[in-house]
């Protein structure tokens, strides 16, 4: 149910409410009118008087607290008279059980508008005070009927109770249904904004690896043909004589294939993950184990060994590496540290995430096969085959209760060309 129904069911709760007291006072008068009883003025006046005063509410109802207008933090109930919590209302609502009482001493019919005041009070009043209210109503009814008819009949108690009972559950369960429609309606705001969340971080995902791709492809495509091109076109150079007439042409060749290369390197840094955009790939892990939370949880960074200048695509797969395995880390280890270490060796480089979890079987982790990273969903498989595509190795060692160790080893790129690359 939204606000929108909720206020036209409250509406026509209203209206009920008001025809049905207006009904009962009408009964009254017509009654005393009919019998001709000695107190049909009386009656007459108390009658109009008390439903000047039910009306004068109703219309302060409607003009300080509009249909749409929010409900005050005690109740969850539609309101139906003047403000509730105000001393005015208090005194509105005690006005017409007073008339009420007057009018129950005039006239035995006067105990049938016991059932709209049994409504009144418990959507008005809060509910240690309303159940009381509700008490007292039935017992002045069967006392006045007691008192009028000068019998005792099981009637007289039965109809006020039943009344009163029926007053209770109807209140009771349309506020039950009220705040489960209310917790479902919150319910729905928060997945329309966690599926809005989750589209755009999907967005995001998509962006990155597409970027990571096309990064990938001008690196291992037009870059390494660029280099391998420069590199033929130098040796050509070399072994032409001085003075050959296809030396100026060579050497034309080979800057403008160096030019090229320099403009494929650029397409590759633009194409960078935001991590390594501003700074080292070490920096870019440090601010990863930075950023890294969980509960009882410390994450370390260090370096080893003297850092050299990678190719874009070995920082992406490392950084990349890093992510998922410290990714698994907090969603399923349940450690309590965890360390990262890049490692710089004379022909490769080294990136070792342990932690001391409560590990896993590495031969048969479907647990684990199936986690994701936190940045594009790079599982085992997909970080094998990222090491792979590379010349690299990965390796996992982990045992139930003996925490996990990811270790991914890169051969480094050779200085003529590779790394130029």
């Amino acid at each position: 149910m939204d606000s929108r129904s909720h206020t036209h069911v409250t509406a026509a709760l209203r209206l009920c409410l008001h025809a049905l007291l207006a009904g009962l006072l009408a009964l009254v008068v017509v009654r005393a009118v009919g019998e001709g009883a000695a107190d049909t003025a009386a009656v007459v006046a108390v009658t109009l008087l008390m439903a000047a005063l039910y009306a004068a509410g109703a219309v302060r109802s409607s003009a300080v607290q509009p249909e749409d207008s929010v409900q005050p933090k005690d109740s969850a109930r539609p309101r139906i008279s003047v403000q509730p919590g105000t001393r005015a209302g208090a005194w509105w609502l005690g006005g017409l059980w007073v008339l009420w009482a007057a009018l129950l001493v005039l006239s035995p019919d006067a105990l049938w508008v016991a059932f709209p005041l049994y409504f009144l009070q418990l959507h008005f009043l809060p509910m240690r005070w309303a159940l009381p209210a509700v008490v007292v109503t039935a017992a002045a009814a069967i006392t006045s009927f007691v008192v009028h008819r000068q019998e005792i009949e099981p009637g007289a108690f039965i109809g006020p109770l039943i009344g009163a009972a029926v007053a209770v559950a109807t209140v009771l369960g349309y506020d039950a249904l009220f705040r489960e429609s209310e917790r479902r309606r919150e319910l729905i705001v928060e997945l329309v904004a966690t599926r809005a969340d989750l589209a755009e971080a999907e967005r995001t995902a998509g962006t990155l690896a597409e970027r990571e791709r096309l990064a990938r492809e001008i690196h291992d495509t037009l870059a390494q043909g660029l280099s391998s091109i420069q590199l033929l076109l130098r040796a050509a150079e070399r072994s032409l004589p001085e003075n050959a007439p296809a030396t100026p042409h060579v050497r034309a060749a080979r800057e403008a294939a160096q030019a090229n290369l320099a403009e494929a390197r650029s397409f590759v840094r633009a194409l960078t993950p935001p991590d390594l955009e501003h700074g080292s790939l070490a920096a870019a892990l440090e601010r990863l184990c930075a950023r890294t939370t969980a509960p009882e949880l410390t994450v370390r960074f260090a370096v080893s060994g003297t850092p050299v200048e990678l190719p874009t695509p070995y920082e992406v797969a490392l950084l990349r590496t890093a992510q998922s395995a410290l990714a698994n880390t907090v969603r399923h280890a349940e450690a309590r540290r965890a360390e990262i270490t890049l490692s710089f060796m004379d022909t490769s480089v080294a990136l070792d995430v342990v932690d001391d979890g409560r590990g896993f079987d590495p031969s048969g982790a479907p647990v684990h096969e199936r986690a994701t990273g936190g940045d594009g969903g790079f599982g085992l498989p997909a970080m094998r085959a990222r090491a792979g595509s590379l010349g690299g190795a990965l390796s996992v060692e982990s045992a139930p209760g003996q925490g996990t160790a990811v270790a991914l080893t890169l051969p480094l790129p050779d200085t003529e060309g590779g790394r130029a690359a």
